[in-house]
């Protein structure tokens, strides 16, 4: 699962999380991944406030694991008069699916709300409450999806989030505040510190974690992701033989 959600910069940073999403979804059909929805909230102009989407295919998670932390964009919005840079960023976060056999949770932990789906989508959308919100009690973890049109689908499809969003915090206390995978992935693993800045009157890309800089941001952002991932796949694999020989 890929969450994406617009950080500060209102109305830029909702139309970059578009860009990010599309980024990941032609990416995605390069390598012949399947791709669905899970959850979105648009702001009508083609932007997000946040978006997860479900990417399905052998290897997905191991070329995207490297996307998760803060994504800054450096341009002039479209609506600005004066021609003047804006900065505004998106944060990505990349968690691999649960299986059933990861994590067993109880029923009786969940509350399961069905509400009426918003949005467009003829007249039926508003007379059926298809629409389900799941709570887990114990750790307040909520997750909403309202993309289907039946309310049996969108509770499977809930399911299948909230499992995967509570092994993924499972993991991450098992392993402790910071390890090295996390901290070539994301920083110090604190998911506020940027990884990448694409930077459109430069024509640039540029990886901060290994100091890559690519000038090639509209192949970029059209899924064109392999020399960027197989460089920090690179990166990843070095720092771990590197610690491997100083255990020894």
């Amino acid at each position: 699962f890929i969450e994406i959600r617009a950080g500060t910069g209102g109305e830029e940073a909702a139309l970059f999380a578009g860009s990010l999403l599309r980024m990941y979804l032609r990416y995605a059909e390069r390598k012949g991944f399947n791709t669905e929805i899970i959850a979105d909230n648009p702001t009508g102009l083609g932007g997000y406030k946040e978006v997860i989407v479900g990417v399905y295919g052998k290897g997905a998670y191991s070329m995207l694991k490297y996307e998760s932390g803060t994504h800054r964009v450096q341009r002039v919005p479209a609506t600005e008069a004066s021609g003047r840079i804006h900065t505004s960023a998106a944060t990505v976060a990349v968690i691999p699916e649960a299986d059933e056999i990861d994590l067993k949770i109880d029923e009786k932990d969940l509350r399961v709300d069905t509400f009426r789906s918003g949005g467009a989508g003829g007249q039926n959308v508003n007379k059926v409450s298809s629409a389900v919100r799941v709570t887990h009690i114990p750790t307040n973890t909520v997750v909403t999806c309202q993309d289907e049109r039946s309310q049996h689908q969108n509770r499977a499809k809930a399911m299948k989030l909230l499992r995967s969003r509570l092994l993924d915090e499972k993991v991450s206390k098992q392993k402790g505040a910071i390890d090295e995978l996390r901290r070539i992935q994301i920083g110090t693993g604190d998911r506020s510190e940027k990884i990448r800045t694409y930077n459109f009157p430069q024509n640039r890309v540029t990886d901060h974690r290994i100091g890559l800089s690519l000038h090639k941001i509209d192949e970029i952002l059209d899924g064109s992701l392999d020399e960027m991932i197989n460089a920090l796949s690179l990166a990843d694999r070095t720092a771990k033989l590197e610690k491997a020989k100083h255990v020894h």
